[in-house]
């Protein structure tokens, strides 16, 4: 079995860009949607430069316009992304155009309620899964988790978002994830903190001690605890 993978979403300053190089993650949001952590096409673009090339840069949408992804996907000044995140309510016709235009891993992201849903949702056609928390009225962040008895075996593989932090990250990784997706949890007071970056991506190797990214490893090894 594969090790867990981390990403760290939600970047917003280049402050965050130099916390994620010094842990390296294995990918990095960066959030176009409109919410708290939402930068710019240009601002994305200028933290994309400043990311270490080992990272990938994922871009997490809202029922974005196709147009839109695909400014930032590469058609205009080369690729802000590396991959597409859908987080709105986005359906199989929407995934399937946007294919068309674009060969970028896509993640859809889904609001767990229910197995079923969770077992629909594997069938639409990106390459990724991630489950988050539903919450009325919104289409993610809040912080908070969901009942992860609701996860069924799945043969694709998804992310784990909602409410992750250093407290269960161990639970989250028992639940075989292709990747854990934390952003409040590495944060004070709202804004990216370097400790709990590094903190949490060295938890989460020593969670998965087969994991190979040595540069990554040294690197987080040598925070501060």
């Amino acid at each position: 079995m594969e090790p867990c993978r981390i990403k760290i979403c939600g970047l917003s300053r280049f402050a965050d860009i130099m916390a994620v190089n010094e842990a390296m993650p294995d990918y990095a949001g960066f959030v176009f949607a409109r919410s708290s952590r939402q930068v710019t096409a240009d601002k994305a673009r200028q933290l994309k430069r400043e990311l270490e090339p080992g990272i990938q840069a994922v871009g997490v949408f809202v029922n974005a316009t196709i147009h839109e992804i695909r400014r930032l996907a590469g058609e205009d000044g080369g690729p802000v992304i590396d991959m597409i995140q859908l987080h709105g309510d986005e359906d199989e016709g929407y995934i399937r155009r946007l294919k068309g235009y674009t060969s970028l891993p896509i993640i859809k992201a889904v609001r767990a309620r229910s197995r079923e849903q969770i077992l629909e949702a594997a069938r639409l056609p990106c390459e990724y899964l991630l489950l988050d928390t539903y919450t009325k009225g919104q289409y993610g962040g809040s912080g908070r988790s969901f009942d992860w008895e609701l996860i069924p075996e799945l043969s694709k593989p998804y992310f784990l978002a909602g409410g992750i932090q250093s407290g269960n990250l161990k639970d989250a990784v028992a639940r075989h994830p292709y990747c854990v997706d934390v952003s409040s949890g590495v944060e004070t007071e709202g804004r990216k903190d370097r400790g709990k970056i590094l903190k949490m991506v060295r938890t989460l190797r020593k969670l998965t001690p087969e994991y190979t990214k040595t540069e990554g490893m040294a690197k987080t090894e040598a925070g501060p605890e």
